[in-house]
């Protein structure tokens, strides 16, 4: 049985983050078809617009930090939230939504669906 596929593209101007990525992450893992199972992958293309303009709400602008390890001592590399949006906002939202799905081989699968225009 072959999947079918359709394109969702959404536009992130204005939106708040985590409810932005809960939406993509559910549309990527293919929760909103009738036949949903966990171990496939039935889930859709997402191409998001205007990553830029999306809308962060509280202090997380200064207080939520970024990190990446190296593995090499002295390889620990912080940014702050404010930091990524002005130079990388696509990183920021597609963060978000990989740690939103499921931590399993199918991960990378359903994260290469994710496009941003």
């Amino acid at each position: 049985m072959k999947t079918k596929r359709t394109i969702h593209e959404i536009d992130a101007s204005g939106q708040v983050l985590g409810r932005l990525a809960t939406r993509v992450a559910n549309l990527l893992r293919g929760k909103n078809k009738v036949n949903f199972s966990h171990h496939l992958d039935n889930g859709d293309s997402v191409i998001i617009y205007n990553a830029d303009k999306i809308k962060i709400t509280g202090s997380k602008l200064d207080q939520k930090i970024y990190t990446h390890y190296s593995g090499y001592p002295g390889g620990l590399k912080q940014k702050k939230l404010s930091e990524l949006i002005s130079t990388n906002p696509e990183q920021v939202i597609k963060r978000a939504v990989h740690n939103m799905l499921p931590k399993n081989k199918l991960r990378q699968h359903m994260i290469k669906r994710l496009t941003f225009k």
